[in-house]
């Protein structure tokens, strides 16, 4: 028995899956470098980046899809050797599941996927924004969260 062909908005979920992955490995790497008082808002957004893929991963099986899998390694794209660079990561992280998340939402034809995708973008973008001011960036916001 093979698997559907995925339509546009299996493949744009299959496309934030893999983001989701991207981000549950990242989030090891931050753990590891992040200022220790960041300890509790990096374990929740591990935390968070694994519930929604694995509700992806039920969403892409419900539609009768076998969800890829992790990738064996990841590459970062920038050292990370500091609580800085970590937190730099975090955001990148953020901004790179935002992205992914919006091609949903654009994608999506069903309202559950539309309805996920905006919560995921959405959350994204607080998080992205709460590491951009522990950074110091200011504006710690984005106009157009998940524009490339």
């Amino acid at each position: 028995m093979s698997s559907p062909e995925p339509g546009p908005e299996q493949r744009s979920l299959i496309e934030a899956l893999a983001a989701e992955h991207a981000a549950v490995f990242g989030y090891g790497l931050v753990a590891a470098f992040a200022d220790p008082s960041r300890a509790e808002q990096v374990s929740a957004d591990t935390a968070a980046h694994r519930a929604r893929r694995d509700a992806t991963i039920d969403a892409l099986r419900a539609a009768g899809l076998e969800p890829p899998v992790a990738a064996p390694g990841y590459t970062v794209p920038f050292p990370v050797t500091d609580p800085v660079g970590a937190a730099q990561l975090a955001v990148q992280i953020e901004s790179d599941t935002a992205t992914a998340w919006r091609s949903v939402v654009e994608r999506a034809r069903s309202e559950p996927a539309r309805a996920t995708a905006i919560d995921a973008l959405t959350e994204a973008a607080l998080r992205a924004a709460w590491w951009r001011s522990a950074l110091g960036i200011t504006p710690p916001t984005v106009a157009l969260p998940g524009q490339p």
